[in-house]
């Protein structure tokens, strides 16, 4: 074990890496990255994954780094290069689940072949037993693009010999899936051509391949013969022999047809029709995206296979935190990181490795402090910048326009039971039924409760999950813990309105069962294990019910205004006062002061600096509702049919343009032009097909896609949408400077609150990217890195505030200070400062403090009104009059010197705000105390 050093964590900036952006291409911007003030590159899963990639949740291989990236040689050098800068870096990983089908996957591939005798057999959460005899004891393997029975006719499963390796394999396009070696006797079988030595070589070996259903230990044994086979396999003659044989197997024939149906019936899996997956799957999904397979992490085996390379990563000093995908996808995700968090420890004597969690929670949850975790990667605290900078007086009118033109609804929460109710009778409808079928075993384990009916139990667990207000519960041993049960309590109140009075008491038995109480309280055995399995499975359904029905569905149906609708977010909530971000940074700090802080995600449905521009529509509702009608007016000439795109799609397409369009965006620039609809069209097909109203990924509404594609290009690119275009062109400009103004204060609240501030890769300048790929687009880091060694003064800075110089610049000096003062940011207290005048309402500011050092931080909000036709996001010094931030602390008058060359004179234990953001539209002071 080296000998490593702990780098404490002050800030993190998140990389995308793929084969297009390799650890290669990350060394020579380590300098670039230390130089901006970040102390820990955080970045995306490394392990091998999928060939092509983009993201690396994919994982075929978690043994491995990724060859693609460069291999573990080239994330050595990146590690000791960002060591070189005292930097280090964070590593996401994967334990939920792995890429299967295609043909790179070798356990998923071992597990095809051998079925419940392979050593992976246990890896991935298969449902073996299953009340359907047409299942039972095989996996549906939902791949085919046609029905089974279309794809034997057609010719589309051809039967494969793979000499390199010995084996047998249907092909289907890219999936393989192979054949059990105890099947190799019948397809070795002599044909007469061949002569009397090969024939018996072949028929010696085909003999003892069939006795290997008959070997204990014929998983083993089996690794010989192939290697015989291929050996054999190398002699011309014996190879025609087998391909020869092969054709006996060719289904387009008859005979063939069913010969192969037969070899193929007797395999692990049953090949379906990927249409299939969502009524009749029985293995634990990625959500609904059946090439991802859940894996049971909670098994010792699989932790120590799917973690061996990290853990040696780790213990070698190359790792200096973990973030953890979607937990809330394992059975037991409290048991994981605290087995984690102990491994960890023993792997890093003498320092602390941080270890984070990707959680979505709720309004009014909090991350379980028993998980032995540092805190979350940052959704909640988006949330929370967001509601902040929500004016609460926009909600009614923007609903009124919305509901008015959309017939849409208004309330958030109606338009995410619709979207539950199809998710749960669509896409997850076989996990749905999973799940009723375990409570129904439960059910009948009790004399009391077995004439419970499975449509009973249907019916009640139904409402309970649609109105399920958080992702999941977290049942232990000994029930729902304290923290979980209101909001078990609340989805059992919105589900009893729902039900029939008839239905209450099976509602009951749900509550007891879904942890009401301890497992412990049935007998130990079958029985208990029954109840287990049906909570565990109950909270690996209302996970991706809750991320597939708001996130991936109602979040592009519902426009109220879109920037309330992103990961993580609480969308029922529109806005919430100041005292609360307050409230929430005092919990951070009392809680998980270490939390990463992020305002940016790969997950992002919109840029961090697209939703700072829509929030300032909350504050200029009733303009916005005017120009609706103006631009629908200016729209007529561009459709070819009146519901194509639909009111509603419409509407959304406007805020996505407000929020999106380029500040540098010139209308005679047709180049420029063609490469934004470029990027709203492939936004758009994504957004149509995610509601689920007009289309669908299943079932795509060609000439809905057509018609609304055509009227894109209208608006973007032809003469018909000139009025239009500058119509627009004119609303983003409108709401440009006030934008940028939000999104200077959540830069620099992001960086100065309780947390560790996290980075997306390129967003030191501005962000209006949308879903991804678009926010996954290639960064210009040459840029960047020119900027910013480049001296720059604030007013030059204010007067191209276009380019993003200014962000960038705001970035690296908070970070300088974060560096020469750590300690205050790190650990130092949160207060709030109170403010007072004529436009305290518009300004938030705190004090950090820890022994003889300061941090005051003044960033205004809800502002708008106060830039009107301003061509810059800074208030005039005149317009904030009488306001003031009153201070804690007493003393002569004193200057602090702000980030920049700003000095603001204390007076009578008070600071001016015109004085606080004279030449700079937000700023930090820092005050090293008298003693």
């Amino acid at each position: 074990m080296m000998q490593v050093i702990e780098r404490p964590l002050r800030a993190t900036l998140r990389l995308q890496f793929h084969k297009g952006f390799t650890l290669e291409d990350a060394l020579p911007l380590v300098p670039y990255f230390a130089r901006l003030g970040i102390s820990h590159v955080y970045a995306s899963p490394l392990l091998r994954a999928r060939a092509g990639s983009m993201h690396g949740y994919d994982v075929v291989d978690p043994t491995r780094v990724n060859p693609e990236l460069g291999g573990e040689t080239a994330l050595r050098q990146l590690v000791n290069t960002l060591h070189t800068h005292n930097m280090g870096l964070i590593l996401d990983i994967v334990s939920n689940h792995m890429a299967v089908g295609g043909s790179d996957n070798p356990w998923w591939l071992d597990l095809l072949e051998w079925g419940r005798l392979s050593p992976y057999g246990e890896f991935f959460d298969i449902q073996w037993h299953s009340p359907d005899p047409l299942m039972e004891g095989q996996l549906l393997l939902p791949f085919l693009g046609s029905d089974y029975g279309v794809a034997l006719q057609e010719g589309n499963l051809p039967l494969k010999f793979d000499p390199w390796h010995g084996s047998f394999h249907v092909e289907h396009y890219d999936h393989r899936f192979p054949i059990c070696p105890s099947d190799y006797g019948e397809l070795l079988k002599v044909d007469a051509t061949l002569d009397a030595e090969h024939a018996q070589q072949l028929k010696a070996l085909a003999d003892r391949f069939n006795t290997l259903g008959y070997q204990t230990d014929a998983h083993g044994l089996a690794v010989g013969l192939k290697s015989e086979l291929r050996d054999l396999a190398t002699d011309p003659l014996i190879l025609q022999a087998i391909e020869q044989r092969l054709t006996h197997y060719d289904s387009v024939q008859s005979e063939g047809f069913q010969q192969l149906h037969n070899l193929l019936e007797r395999q692990s899996y049953r090949l379906a029709s990927w249409r299939t997956a969502a009524d009749d799957i029985n293995w634990r999904r990625f959500f609904d995206v059946n090439e991802l397979g859940g894996l049971r992490v909670e098994r010792p085996a699989v932790f120590e296979a799917t973690h061996a390379k990290i853990f040696q990563l780790i213990e070698q000093g190359l790792i200096d935190g973990l973030r953890i995908d979607h937990i809330d996808g394992l059975a037991d995700p409290r048991g994981y990181c605290r087995k984690l968090r102990r491994r960890a420890d023993s792997l890093t004597p003498g320092r602390h490795l941080p270890i984070f969690v990707e959680k979505i929670l709720g309004a009014g949850e909090t991350l379980h402090r028993d998980w032995s975790v540092d805190g979350t990667t940052g959704y909640e605290f988006m949330n929370q910048l967001s509601l902040l900078q929500h004016d609460p007086q926009g909600f009614e009118p923007l609903a009124k326009v919305w509901q008015r033109y959309s017939d849409r609804p208004a309330v958030f929460a109606e338009e995410t039971a619709l979207a539950r109710q199809q998710i749960l009778s669509g896409s997850l409808a076989g996990d749905f039924e999973s799940v009723a079928q375990a409570l129904l075993q439960v059910a009948r384990d009790d004399l009391m409760t077995r004439d419970l009916t499975l449509g009973a139990i249907r019916r009640a667990l139904l409402a309970l999950i649609v109105q399920f207000p958080v992702y999941r519960t977290y049942i232990n041993a000994l029930g729902r813990c304290a923290q979980d049960e209101p909001f078990f309590q609340r989805a059992m109140e919105g589900a009893r309105h729902s039900l029939s009075e008839a239905d209450w008491p099976v509602l009951d038995c749900l509550a007891r069962w879904l942890g009401g109480e301890p497992w412990r309280g049935r007998p130990a055995g079958r029985q208990r294990k029954r109840l287990k399995h049906a909570c565990v499975r109950f909270q690996q359904l209302t996970s991706p019910t809750a991320a597939k029905a708001v996130e991936d569905t109602a979040f592009y149906r519902s426009a109220v205004l879109l920037s309330r609708n992103d990961v993580g977010f609480s969308t029922e909530q529109f806005s919430a006062p100041v005292a609360d971000f307050h409230a929430a940074c005092s919990n951070r700090l009392a809680t998980f002061p270490d939390n990463l802080l992020a305002t940016a995600t790969h997950d992002h449905k919109r840029g961090e600096d697209s939703r700072a521009r829509l929030a300032v529509l909350s504050e200029r509702a009733a303009w916005y509702a005017d120009q609706i009608g103006l631009w629908r007016a200016l729209a007529r000439p561009l459709r070819d049919d009146d519901q194509m795109p639909s009111a509603g799609d419409e509407l959304i397409l406007y805020q996505v343009l407000l929020g999106s369009w380029p500040l540098d965006l010139h209308l005679g620039d047709q180049a420029a032009l063609e490469r934004y609809n470029e990027r709203l069209w492939q936004w758009q097909r994504k957004a149509l097909r995610e509601a689920k109203l007009q289309s669908s990924w299943s079932a795509p509404n060609e000439a809905y896609e057509q018609a609304t594609e055509r009227f894109i290009q209208r608006l973007l690119l032809s003469a018909e949408g000139e009025f239009l275009r500058i119509a627009l062109d004119k609303a983003a400009r409108s709401i440009a400077a006030p934008g940028a103004l939000n999104g200077l204060a959540q830069t620099l609240l992001r960086m100065t609150v309780p947390g560790v501030p996290d980075l997306y890769q390129g967003n030191e300048f501005w962000d209006f990217s949308l879903v991804d790929p678009d926010n996954r687009r290639p960064v210009d880091f040459s840029m960047r890195q020119q900027t910013l060694e480049q001296a720059i003064d604030p007013s030059t800075l204010l007067a191209s505030w276009h380019d993003g110089r200014i962000k960038q610049a705001l970035i690296a000096r908070t970070l300088q200070r974060r560096g020469e003062h750590s300690e205050l940011f790190q650990r130092g207290t949160y207060q709030p400062l109170e403010v007072v005048g004529s436009e305290a309402h518009r300004v938030l500011a705190f004090i950090r403090e820890r022994e003889a050092e300061r941090a005051i931080v003044i960033v205004p909000i809800r502002s708008a009104g106060l830039l009107e036709n301003s061509a810059e996001p800074r208030i005039d010094a005149l317009l904030w009059g009488d306001t003031r931030v009153r201070l804690p602390f007493t003393g002569a008058e004193e200057n602090l010197k702000g980030l920049f060359s700003s000095v603001a004179v204390t007076k009578n234990r008070e600071l001016m705000i015109s004085a606080a953001l004279g030449d700079f539209p937000v700023n930090l002071f820092i005050q090293i105390a008298h003693t």
